[in-house]
C-alpha cells in the first residue's frame, strides 16, 4: 500500500502542477488546497478504480503526445510550403525583371530598325558600288615626234596620256620582253636582272599580258655590259635610239613609257648614264644618275640601285636600332676622282672643314674620316668628275656603318649632277645599317620616291656651306631623336629600297599615285567552310546564360556589315604621307583603314545624321540612355568574333552557347584549327548569330589572323573558344575600341620585364602589374586592317617562328600594331586572366610555355631591330562604376 501511493502521489503531483502551471498566483494557494483534499482521498480510492484512472491518463498522455507530433509535421508540411511559395514568388518576380528588361531590349531593337528604315528611306544618292573598269582597247596611236625643247620641259600635264588611265582603269603595267627589245648599242642587258625583274613583276597584281589596254609601258634599258668581251667596260652605254622609238607601242613620241635603267654590278665600274644627250620623247626616265638639267621634277623617277635581293624577307641584313649612340659619331670612308671643268668644286676645303672638326671635338667623341682609299678606287671607274668612290669590300664597310651614328654622305663635286649611282648606294648601305646619313651638298640632291618619301626623318641634309655647324647639329638631338630617325630609315629601307621587288613596286605606286588611282584591293583569304553549302548543322537551344536582368546593353539588330571602301579616292588625297611615311602600305587598297576620319561633331546632327546613334538623341545621359544607343564620334556597326579551336567540341559549344543575346554581334567565325574535320552529327547552340565554320589549310597558331572574307566588320573580337566573358564586359570593350580604333583593346594584360639577372633582354612577365605593354589576343578587339598587316607587313621569319614553336602569335601582333602606332594597347577593366572549369590542360599550362615566350620576345626584337612595345599605366573602365549619383540615375555598366 504503501509503495501504491509512493507512486501515484508524485504522478497526481506531476499531473495537477502541469494542468496548472499556467495559472495566476491569485489561483495557485486554491489549486493547491484542492489538490491536497484529492491526496487526502486517496485513501478511501478503490485500488482498481485508480489503476484505471492511471491506464486512463497514459492514453491521454499518448494521444496528446500524437497529435503533437501531428502538429508538427503539419508545421513542417506548412513552412516548406511557404519556403516553395517564396521561391516561386521570387522566380516570377525574376522572370517579370527579365520579361520586362527583354520587353525594353525589343523595345530599343525596333526603334532602332525604325530608325535605319527612316534612314533607307531619306536617303537621297543610291549606295555606290564599285564602278565598271574603262580601259582602252587599242594602242597608243602614232604622234608627231617630241621636240627637242618639249623634251626637256616634259611634265605629267604635258607628256602624259592620261586618258589611257582612267580612274576605274586599276592601273594596267605592260611590260616589254627584255630578250626581245634590246635598246643598248654594243651591249646587252644583265640576264640575272632580266630575270629577276620578269620574277618581281610578276607578283605586281598591275601587270598586264593585254598591251592594248596598259595605261604604262615598262621598258628595260639596262643595267647593261658590253656584248664585246675586248672593249673595256668603261665605255659609255649608249642607247639605241632607233630600237627604242620602233617600240610597237611607242606611239611616235613614247608617251606613258618609262625607261628604267637599273645599276646592280659593281657600281664603280659600268654604271653610266645610258640617257645623257640622247632623245627619249616623252618617255620617262628611271634610274639613280641624273644631271640637274636632264631631271624633270614630276616626271623623272630617282630609282636605287638593285643592289638587295630579288625579293623576301630581308630582317637578317639590317642592325639592332639599340644603343641609340654608337662608337662612332660620324664616320666616312671614300675617295675623290680628280676634279676638274668648269661645274666642278673642289672638296678639299670641305675636308679640310671636317679635319678641324675633328681635332676641336672633345675626346669622347670618335669620328672615322677616311677620305683616301688603300688600296684606291680602281682606276677605270666611270663616275662623274669629282665623285666620292667606295671603299674597301661590303662587308668591311658594313661592320664600320653598323659602329655608325651617322654616316658622311658628299654630294658630287661635279654641280651638274642631282644623283648619282654611288650617292644612291651609300645611302642603301647606310639606311641598311641603322646610320642616320648626313648629306652634305643635300640641298640639290635628290633622293628616291621624293616626291612621296619624307626623307627629312630619316636624314638630315645640310648646304656644304654648312658643314661647320655640322658638329652642333649632331650634338643637339637627343637619344629620343636618333632613334627615330634610325626607326624611320629602316621603314623606309625594308619597305622601298631593300629588294628589287620593294623597288619596282614603290616605282609603280609612284607612278599611281601622280595619276590619283587607287590600288588593287587586298585579296581576303577565302575560307574553306567545314561544311558544304546544303549541309546545316543541327542546332540546340543553349541554356540560359546567367545574366543581371535589370541590365539592358544594348539592342539585338539583324547583321550590319561595316560600309567598305568608301575612300578608295580620297584615301591617297587625306592620308597619301600617312600611307607612305607612318602607317600605311601604298600598294593595297583596304575596305577600311583604324584611321578613318570622323565627321565633325555638328555634323552628326546637320546634314550627316544618317547612321549616328547618338546616346539620349544627342542629349546624352546614363543607364538606359547609354544602353539604347552606341554614341560616340562614328556610326553604328557591329563586331564579328573569331573563335580559334582545336577539335575540342565541347568546349567550343559551350563558347557559342554564352554568345546568345549578345548585343552588337555581326558574326561569328570559327576557325577549326584541327586536322580531321568537324563531326556532322555534332549539335551547334544556338548563338543568336549567323556562325561561319572555315577549315585552316594548316594547324597554326597563325591562322588566327587570317583576314577570312567571310568577316564583314572593322571590329574584330578575337577569343579563346575556352576564355569566358560576360556580355557586359564584351559590349564595354567594344565601346572603348571604337574610341581607340588602331589599338589592341582586350582584358589579360601582359609586360615584357627586362632581364635583370643576365641583362640580354626582356623577358615575359605574366605577374600582375601595374604597368603593362602588351593585351594577349585570346580576348582581345584588334582592327579588320591588321589581320592583313599580319600576312603583309609581319616579317615572315615571325610567323615562322610562331609556328615552329607553336606560341607567341598573340606577342607577334602586339609587336606589330605597335610597330606601326607606336602606342600601347588598352586594357579594360580588372580582369587579369580566365578560369574555365572543366577545360582540357591549355598550352599555356606548360612550364615551357614562359620559356619560350621568353624567347619570343627577344626573337621578335631581333627580327625588327628593337623592341616596338611600349608601356602604359593606363586601364579603362566604365564611368560612374564608383561614383556615387542620385537615385533616379543608373550606372552606364553597374559590374564593371
Amino acid at each position: 500500500m504503501v509503495t501504491v501511493i509512493l507512486f501515484v502521489v508524485p504522478l497526481f503531483t506531476h499531473y495537477y502542477l502541469s494542468k496548472y502551471e499556467s495559472s495566476s498566483m491569485t489561483l495557485g494557494s486554491n489549486n493547491m488546497r484542492h489538490t491536497l483534499e484529492a491526496l487526502g482521498d486517496l485513501s478511501a480510492v478503490n485500488i482498481g478504480d485508480l489503476k484505471i484512472r492511471i491506464e486512463e491518463m497514459l492514453r491521454i498522455k499518448a494521444s496528446v503526445s500524437t497529435e503533437l507530433r501531428e502538429l508538427e509535421e503539419r508545421r513542417g508540411k506548412l513552412q516548406k510550403e511557404a519556403a516553395a511559395a517564396s521561391a516561386n514568388a521570387d522566380s516570377v518576380k525574376a522572370e517579370y525583371a527579365r520579361a520586362t528588361a527583354e520587353l525594353q531590349r525589343l523595345r530599343v531593337s525596333a526603334d532602332q530598325a525604325r530608325l535605319a528604315q527612316l534612314e533607307a528611306i531619306r536617303r537621297d544618292s543610291p549606295e555606290l558600288a564599285p564602278p565598271l573598269p574603262i580601259l582602252p582597247s587599242s594602242p597608243p596611236p602614232i604622234l608627231p615626234p617630241a621636240t627637242s625643247t618639249s623634251e626637256l620641259h616634259c611634265r605629267m600635264h604635258s607628256c602624259f596620256d592620261h586618258s589611257r588611265c582612267s580612274l576605274t582603269s586599276g592601273f594596267p603595267v605592260y611590260f616589254y620582253d627584255p630578250d626581245v627589245f634590246s635598246p643598248l648599242i654594243g651591249a646587252e642587258v644583265d640576264g640575272f636582272l632580266k630575270t629577276t625583274l620578269r620574277q618581281t613583276l610578276s607578283y605586281n597584281s598591275h601587270l598586264t599580258q593585254n598591251p592594248n589596254e596598259a595605261c604604262v609601258y615598262l621598258v628595260l634599258v639596262g643595267e647593261g655590259f658590253p656584248s664585246d668581251k675586248t672593249q673595256t667596260s668603261t665605255k659609255k652605254l649608249l642607247l639605241n635610239e632607233t630600237a627604242i622609238k620602233s617600240l610597237p607601242y611607242w606611239g611616235g613620241d613614247g608617251r606613258n613609257h618609262v625607261l628604267l635603267n637599273l645599276a646592280r654590278r659593281d657600281l664603280s665600274v659600268g654604271s653610266g648614264d645610258a640617257f645623257l644627250d640622247s632623245s627619249t620623247g616623252r618617255a620617262m626616265i628611271a634610274q639613280s644618275t641624273f644631271t640637274l638639267q636632264q631631271f624633270r621634277p614630276g616626271f623623272d623617277l630617282v630609282t636605287p640601285p638593285a643592289l638587295g635581293p630579288p625579293g623576301g624577307d630581308v630582317w637578317s641584313d639590317c642592325a639592332p636600332m639599340a644603343p641609340a649612340r654608337r662608337l662612332y659619331i660620324l664616320s666616312f670612308q671614300g675617295s675623290q676622282t680628280p676634279a676638274a671643268g668648269s661645274h666642278v668644286d673642289d672638296d678639299q676645303s670641305l675636308i679640310e672643314s671636317l679635319r678641324k672638326m675633328v681635332s676641336q671635338a672633345p675626346s669622347s667623341d670618335v669620328f672615322l674620316l677616311q677620305f683616301d682609299c688603300d688600296p684606291p678606287i680602281d682606276k677605270r671607274a666611270v663616275l662623274p668628275i669629282g665623285d666620292w668612290g667606295l671603299c674597301g669590300t661590303d662587308r668591311s664597310r658594313r661592320a664600320v656603318l653598323r659602329d655608325s651614328t651617322f654616316v658622311l654622305i658628299l654630294a658630287p663635286a661635279d654641280g651638274d649632277y642631282a644623283s648619282t649611282a654611288l650617292l644612291q648606294a651609300r645611302l642603301y648601305e647606310a639606311l641598311r645599317s641603322g646610320a642616320i646619313p648626313v648629306i652634305l651638298g643635300g640641298d640639290r640632291i635628290q633622293l628616291p620616291y621624293s616626291e612621296v618619301l619624307d626623307w627629312r626623318r630619316a636624314t638630315l641634309s645640310l648646304p656644304k656651306a654648312r658643314v661647320t655647324e655640322l658638329h652642333f647639329l649632331l650634338r643637339a638631338l637627343s637619344d629620343a631623336d636618333l632613334l627615330a630617325f634610325r626607326r624611320q630609315g629602316r621603314l623606309l629601307w625594308e619597305r622601298y629600297l631593300s629588294s628589287v621587288q620593294a623597288s619596282m613596286d614603290s616605282l609603280l605606286a609612284t607612278i599611281r599615285t601622280r595619276l590619283n588611282i587607287p590600288p588593287h584591293s587586298a585579296a581576303p583569304t577565302m575560307g574553306v567552310p567545314a561544311f558544304n553549302d546544303t549541309f546545316y548543322p543541327p542546332k540546340i537551344e543553349p541554356p540560359a546564360v546567367d545574366t543581371e536582368p535589370e541590365e539592358t546593353l544594348g539592342p539585338l539588330e539583324a547583321p550590319y556589315p561595316s560600309p567598305a571602301y568608301r575612300r578608295n579616292y580620297s584615301v591617297s588625297l587625306l592620308n597619301g604621307y600617312e600611307l607612305w611615311n607612318d602607317w600605311g602600305e601604298p600598294f593595297a587598297l583596304f575596305p577600311q583603314l583604324p584611321w578613318d576620319p570622323p565627321v565633325t561633331s555638328e555634323a552628326r546632327f546637320m546634314g550627316s545624321a544618317a547612321g549616328f546613334r547618338p546616346i539620349g538623341a544627342g542629349a546624352g545621359g546614363s543607364g538606359k540612355e547609354f544602353s539604347e544607343a552606341l554614341g560616340g564620334d562614328r556610326p553604328r556597326e557591329q563586331f564579328t568574333i573569331v573563335i580559334l579551336t582545336y577539335e575540342r567540341e565541347a568546349v567550343l559549344a559551350a563558347a557559342l552557347a554564352r554568345l546568345r543575346g549578345l548585343p552588337y554581334l555581326n558574326k561569328v567565325v570559327v576557325v577549326w584549327n584541327g586536322v580531321n574535320p568537324p563531326l556532322s552529327s555534332q549539335s551547334w547552340p544556338e548563338s543568336g548569330a549567323p556562325v561561319a565554320v572555315v577549315r585552316a589549310p594548316r594547324n597554326s597558331l597563325n591562322n588566327r589572323f587570317l583576314p577570312y572574307n567571310v568577316i564583314d566588320t572593322e571590329a574584330v573580337l578575337c577569343v579563346d573558344d575556352d576564355a569566358h566573358l560576360r556580355h557586359d564586359e564584351i559590349v564595354f570593350a567594344f565601346r572603348v575600341w571604337r574610341e581607340h580604333r588602331d589599338r589592341i583593346v582586350g582584358f589579360p594584360g601582359r609586360y615584357h620585364a627586362w632581364d635583370l639577372n643576365f641583362n640580354n633582354g626582356f623577358l615575359y612577365n605574366s605577374n600582375y602589374s601595374c604597368e603593362l605593354s602588351m593585351v594577349l589576343t585570346g580576348a582581345a578587339f584588334v582592327h579588320r586592317y591588321y589581320l592583313w598587316s599580319y600576312w603583309r607587313l609581319l616579317p615572315a621569319a615571325v610567323r615562322d617562328y610562331v609556328d615552329q614553336y607553336m606560341n607567341c602569335e598573340d606577342i607577334a601582333m602586339n609587336f606589330l600594331v605597335a610597330h606601326i602606332t607606336r602606342k600601347p594597347p588598352v586594357k579594360v577593366t580588372s580582369r587579369w586572366t580566365f578560369r574555365c572549369p572543366g577545360c582540357p590542360v591549355t598550352l599555356s599550362a606548360d612550364e615551357t610555355h614562359f620559356h619560350e615566350r621568353h624567347k619570343c620576345i627577344q626573337f621578335f626584337s631581333q627580327v625588327f631591330g628593337y623592341t616596338p612595345l611600349l608601356s602604359t599605366q593606363y586601364r579603362a573602365d566604365s564611368v560612374l562604376f564608383k561614383t556615387r549619383i542620385s537615385h533616379d540615375k543608373q550606372k552606364c555598366f553597374k559590374f564593371i
